[in-house]
């Protein structure tokens, strides 16, 4: 059941993206050139996601397990700092730079084009930069501490 709730899903999701245009790279650009030639049709995707979103969260914050038996597991993070807005940022210039966010390079993907392939090698890169980044900086305050014992 979950194997086809997730299939009857992501099929409903990359059909929306197909229909709605965000799997068209052109489209999207269009969206983000506020400067120039500015196409706000996708605006209307965004509210309607974002309606939707709020509705099934509203409904998910009343349940204890997902409609597949899956205990619920929402967000519970509220802080906005420094890293959120960075991150955002950088998701936000790699879309501005390519017209590609992950859903679509998916739907991409699958109707063979190149480009989702090479979108998604640049985020699987950027996704292994971050974990060698994050070690690194973990590491950092233990190697300090230890270096810093009088035994």
């Amino acid at each position: 059941m979950n194997i086809l709730g997730a299939l009857l899903s992501g099929s409903i999701f990359g059909l929306g993206l197909v229909v709605a245009g965000m799997a068209n790279p052109a489209k999207v650009l269009g969206f983000l050139d506020l400067a120039g030639d500015w196409d706000p049709s996708l605006a209307l995707v965004m509210v309607g996601a974002i309606a939707v979103g709020a509705l099934a969260f509203a409904i998910a914050r009343g349940r204890t397990r997902s409609l597949s038996g899956s205990p619920m597991q929402l967000p519970t993070a509220r802080r906005i700092d420094l890293r959120l807005i960075g991150g955002s940022a950088l998701f936000g210039v790699g879309w501005g730079l390519a017209g590609i966010c992950p859903g679509p390079a998916l739907v991409l993907i699958g109707a063979g084009a190149a480009k989702g392939w090479i979108f998604l090698g640049a985020m699987l890169a950027g996704m292994l930069l971050f974990q060698v980044l994050e070690r690194r900086s973990a590491a950092l305050p233990a190697a300090a501490a230890a270096g810093g014992r009088s035994d």
